[in-house]
């Protein structure tokens, strides 16, 4: 037989012999034809048996046969290599739990190994043997004339094949169970098994659990991840077909779905009906109408329509205006919608969108836009600004701030532009350090100040310069106060004021930079500065220098004695930590001036025990600036007296008032609560005083500073009253005698009798002395404080006497000014508030009404003589009635009225607020008060005055409540709106929470708080929020802990600590709320007394990372974490904060 069959019949023909020897290797003589043909026939002998009703037992020998097709071996190949893949990855994932089997572990873990190849090769050489043994089917086996046959084609048709392996298996003997590839995997369920009585039998599976887990699906809340991806899937447009009423009854409304509107048609093109409109069109070879493809055939398409239009309709607006910049911000804001969106940037129409909503996305696409108007409006800074706080969200820290100093670096004039990036500077803890803010603060006042000089030519000074400049000069005192450097603060406000106020004439014509280089021989020479005795002010200084020099005076014997220093370790046994505290606070408040050497008793600069109280004149030379106005002359004063605790009225600069807000002084009540119409409104606004790092907690009350300190502030007063005269001379008075009222009061609250009695005495003192002075004599402010004081001071008759007297020096002239309103209006609700005592309800609102119709009178005043007959009191009315409508007409016009008539009206109106609820009620002042704002609200009078009228309008309803029965929703409603007016005024805000504190109903409040929060700006709402919901918490507490004993709540309230930490991280997301130390200092105590540490800690450092110059805040961190008080202190050092004891002296300290 031919070894290929193609060439069989070449060898046989008739050929030469040659030929036929060159072609024998192409003949195989073993080949037989025969063979094949019985191999061929062989499985259509078996499926002959199987189709006459047999089914062939398959055997139970595992055999591997070596003679099989293609078509069988590679599926089985195939199965191998999987097999062999899901083994090595078994193995992959599971190689410690291997190693802890031991041996027989390892072996069943080889996919192949060596006992496995054995089995095989043993069980493919029994087949053959077994294959060999004549019985069955012998015929198959004499046709075949092979010993290789399929078992399942030649067994019997009713038996059963077996085959017993005699041959002993070694790995039975070697490994300590079967291989696992040989036993039946299989998955048990349930923990019983067949045959057993469950009551009575069970059985303990070893490596399972005797109970059935069942897995209980968790129901998703719709605030999960999960659900609120949901909220951004597409809906799937539902639509319902009309049809005619059917008579049949329906338990329900069928909604029918876009695809269920028509049966289908077939046609000779569609013949099964399963072609929509537009692949008919195709398969015809049309397309469809132009109607038809501008219409979009979802909600879908159709709101991606809309949004593709206002895209394009942007991108046209900023092609055709690229200068708009308003228009360039709307767009960068509308990518927010866009992004919302679904489909509107996929690939191909139709097609599901599927790309991520990141956020990243987001800000890229808003930078591209940013970057496309910059280059149109290279000069735009708002633009710069948009940008860098977009890539504040994913640039890293040096190339933003690389960014900040080329953009400053172009625009030097722009002061919005230092403020942010000062605020950004200073808010960065991985470069923060107070040097590095402390020249910073100095270049950006002296850049500036050569701008406004006008020495830089290329860029003019803009309109409100000067003005910003001098918030930013505040900004950096309140820096320096917070850092605990109070010496350098309060040294550059003493240069500040002989900078301003004493300079030489010679030298005024020259720039900033030329005066500052002749104010450091005066800085440097010793001479007594601003606040120290025998100051006489740089001018002077110059002119007796011209002259020769001073003349030495030896100083007197008392002032020789040396400062009354409290001891600093009163308990040594404290812990350390609070011994350190103590101490430190104290230096703080004794410490906060700079320490100069007393040449009358030959110290010297080596003197000094701490080094860093002495301020050289680099430290605050790039600091001075120049103020031509004479308002912010003026403020500079007010500024530095209220830097030093006193009560002055100056507002704080929007732009920092966050900034230097780090006490909680605004909650306190004080006087507010007991009386609602004269409480003494110090107005501090949440900033401390220099030298005060008091816990959090602590009641603000004006105590004043140590005797040298007391001394400093009279002679600041000294030396600026003669610098101003009129008003401003007259505001400066008021606040000397307020400050020292503001002690009386403190004393008052503490019961100190002792204090009292002489802290009285000293005040009463002076304003007799600023009363004999000629400008004061009729200065209606300083008698209404007077007599306000004796009237604290339980003195009533005296203070009606000295009330009398002012009121009698303004006799009957007209009109009547600002100042004898306020004086009449104060005497009336100090005789009103007797009321408060059952004791002289009556006679107290008759003298209130004798004073108030007095007012109107064109005569001189007398006092009091009895009730005021209803004749007078109907011409008082009237007499009010018409100087309001005088007023009030005065108010409109085109300008602007002035501050005057302004102060006049305010007045006035309060009177005859106080007039109308007197004499006729609440409703009729409530009246009277709604006829006012009507009138005011359409007017260019300043805002000031409706507000000082708001705030008479809600006292006067608070002291109503507390003397009749009233309810409280007139309140309430009041307070509402006068907050929505003036969402940052902390007086409304107090009495509003302290209301609604009485209420069990917090939804109503809560609703309010939430509405304002979303509205303003300010950061006022959050704080009163939080604290609203504390005091309720405060509430649930007492009302839960009677005795230290657990009651049952009547107040049931839950989830108070999340939603108080819920209003914390919403208030800290905002500018204003992430850079206000006092909201963190809040957010600390709150976790604290929570008694979470871990957490309490991370809000530390999370504080840290935006107000690291706070030294309040690592006081508290000592405070409240004890334990960490070494890592405190080195970063309080690291950051240059100022340490006054530090560890090393402490335990020098602790030793002796």
């Amino acid at each position: 037989m031919a070894l290929f069959p193609a060439f069989a019949g070449i060898g046989e023909g008739p050929k030469s012999g040659s030929a036929r020897k060159e072609l024998d290797w192409l003949s195989n003589p073993s080949f037989c034809v025969e063979a094949v043909t019985s191999l061929s026939q062989q499985p259509k002998e078996a499926t002959a048996l199987v189709s006459e009703g047999s089914s062939p037992t398959r055997s139970h020998l595992k055999s591997e046969p070596s003679d099989e097709s293609d078509t069988n071996r590679k599926p089985r190949q195939t199965s191998r290599k999987k097999k062999k893949e899901k083994k090595k990855r078994r193995k992959h994932h599971h190689k410690k739990t291997k190693r802890k089997r031991g041996q027989a572990g390892s072996s069943g873990s080889e996919p192949d190994s060596e006992p496995e190849k054995d089995k095989t090769s043993r069980s493919a050489g029994d087949s053959r043997r077994e294959s060999e043994k004549p019985g069955q089917e012998g015929h198959a086996a004499a046709d075949v004339g092979h010993r290789f046959v399929w078992l399942e084609d030649v067994q019997a048709l009713t038996g059963e094949t077996f085959r017993t392996d005699k041959k002993p298996d070694p790995a039975n003997w070697e490994y300590k169970s079967l291989y696992r590839g040989d036993i039946a995997r299989y998955k048990r369920k349930g923990d019983s098994c067949l045959g057993i009585n469950p009551k009575k039998q069970c059985i303990s599976w070893e490596g399972a659990s005797t109970e059935k887990k069942h897995s209980h699906k968790h129901v998703e809340r719709y605030f999960t991840k999960k659900s609120v991806g949901l909220m951004n899937i597409d809906g799937v447009a539902i639509g319902s077909k009309t049809e005619p009423p059917s008579s049949e009854s329906l338990s329900f409304i069928p909604v029918k779905g876009p695809d269920d509107a028509l049966p289908p048609v077939t046609t000779w093109l569609n013949p099964l009906g399963i072609y929509d409109q537009s692949t008919t069109q195709w398969l015809q070879g049309q397309g469809p109408s132009e109607q038809e493809s501008k219409q979009p055939d979802s909600q879908m398409d159709r709101e991606s329509a809309l949004l593709k239009a206002k895209v394009e309709e942007f991108n046209r607006r900023v092609r055709e205006s690229p200068r708009d910049v308003e228009l360039w911000m709307a767009f960068v804001a509308f990518q927010d919608e866009v992004m919302k969106s679904p489909g509107l940037y996929a690939l191909e129409e139709g097609e599901p969108e599927k790309r991520k909503r990141s956020q990243k996305l987001v800000l890229d696409r808003k930078l591209a836009i940013l970057e496309r108007a910059i280059e149109s409006n290279q000069s735009s800074v708002e633009l710069q600004l948009a940008k860098l706080e977009l890539c504040a969200e994913f640039w890293e820290p040096s190339a933003l701030l690389r960014e900040w100093q080329k953009l400053i670096f172009v625009h030097p004039n722009k002061t919005a532009l230092w403020q942010k990036y000062l605020l950004f500077c200073q808010s960065q803890f991985s470069t923060f350090t107070v040097a590095k803010i402390h020249g910073l603060y100095g270049k950006c006042l002296s850049t500036l100040s050569a701008v406004l000089d006008g020495s830089i030519l290329s860029h003019p000074a803009l309109p409100g310069t000067e003005e910003a400049v001098f918030a930013l000069f505040l900004q950096h005192c309140h820096f320096l106060r917070q850092a605990g450097h109070s010496e350098k603060a309060v040294a550059l406000f003493q240069a500040m004021v002989d900078f301003t106020f004493f300079k030489p004439d010679s030298v005024k014509d020259l720039a900033t930079k030329g005066q500052v280089e002749f104010f450091e021989p005066f800085w440097d020479s010793g001479e007594p500065r601003a606040g120290e005795k025998g100051a006489r002010g740089w001018r002077a200084w110059m002119q007796q220098q011209e002259r020769g020099g001073w003349v030495v005076i030896s100083p007197d014997d008392d002032d020789d004695e040396p400062e009354d220093e409290d001891q600093e370790i009163r308990d040594k046994s404290l812990p350390r930590w609070q011994i350190w505290l103590a101490a430190e606070r104290s230096r703080d408040q004794r410490h906060w001036r700079p320490w100069r050497p007393d040449k009358t008793r030959k110290q010297t600069e080596e003197d000094c025990e701490d080094p860093e109280r002495q301020v050289l004149f680099d430290d605050i030379a790039q600091s001075l600036i120049q103020l031509s106005s004479p308002d912010l002359q003026f403020q500079l004063v007010t500024a530095f007296l209220q830097f030093l605790g006193v009560p002055c009225g100056f507002s704080t600069p929007a732009s920092c008032v966050y900034l230097a807000m780090d006490e909680n002084s605004i909650f306190d009540n004080g006087l507010h609560d007991e009386k609602p119409l004269t409480f003494l409104n110090l107005s501090f606004n949440g900033i401390s005083c220099v030298g005060r790092l008091d816990p959090l907690g602590c009641r603000r009350w004006t105590r004043g500073h140590s005797r040298e300190g007391e001394e400093f502030i009279r002679n600041v007063f000294h030396l600026v009253m003669p610098l101003f005269s009129g008003q401003e001379r007259s505001q400066l008075c008021f606040s000397w005698l307020r400050y020292e009222m503001a002690k009386v009061i403190w004393c008052l609250h503490t019961k100190n009798k002792k204090r009292l009695k002489s802290q009285g005495k000293n005040c009463k003192k002076l304003a007799k002395n600023l009363l004999k002075e000629p400008e004061n004599r009729n200065d209606f402010c300083l008698w209404k404080q007077y007599a306000h004081l004796e009237w604290l001071l339980g003195n009533t008759e005296d203070a009606r006497k000295v009330f009398d007297s002012a009121l009698s020096l303004a006799g009957g002239e007209e009109p009547r000014g600002s100042e004898l309103w306020e004086l009449g209006l104060l005497y009336a609700q100090l005789e009103l508030e007797l009321e408060l005592s059952a004791d002289v309800r009556g006679a107290a609102a008759a003298r209130a009404v004798h004073v108030l119709t007095r007012l109107t009178e064109n005569g001189p005043y007398g006092p009091y003589s009895g009730p005021v007959s209803a004749v007078h009191v109907l011409k008082a009315r009237k007499a009010y009635e018409h100087a309001l409508q005088d007023c009030l007409g005065q108010s409109y016009g085109s300008a602007p009225a002035p501050a005057g008539p302004a102060h006049r009206l305010a007045s006035l109106a309060k009177c005859f607020l106080l007039f109308q609820y007197v004499t006729v009620g609440i409703e009729a002042a409530v009246r009277l008060y709604e006829q006012v704002c009507a009138g005011l609200r359409g007017s260019v009078c300043p805002g000031g005055a409706l507000e000082a009228i708001t705030l008479l309008h809600t006292g006067l309803l608070r002291f109503h409540t507390r003397v009749h029965v009233y309810p409280l929703a007139p309140l309430r409603q009041a307070l509402s709106e006068a907050i929505q007016l003036y969402p940052d005024n902390q007086l409304l805000w107090r009495a509003y929470v302290q209301v609604q504190s009485k209420s069990h109903a917090a939804s109503k409040i809560r609703r309010f708080f939430n509405a304002v929060t979303r509205s303003a700006k300010a950061l006022e709402p959050w704080l009163f929020a939080i604290e609203a919901e504390k005091m309720r918490k405060r509430l649930v507490e007492t009302v839960q802990r009677v005795d230290g004993r657990e009651v049952h709540a009547t107040i049931p309230e839950t989830g108070l600590p999340h939603r108080i930490r819920a209003l914390f991280e919403s208030a800290l997301q905002s500018d204003h709320g992430r850079l206000c130390p006092l909201l963190w200092r809040m957010y600390l105590n709150f976790l604290v007394s929570l008694g979470n540490k871990e957490r309490s800690k991370g809000v530390f450092y999370k504080a840290l990372q935006n107000c690291p110059w706070a030294k309040a805040l690592y006081l508290d961190a000592m405070e409240h974490f004890p334990e960490e008080m070494q890592e405190v202190l080195d970063l309080m050092t690291e950051k240059e904060l100022r340490v006054r004891l530090p560890l090393e002296e402490l335990a020098l300290l602790l030793e002796d």
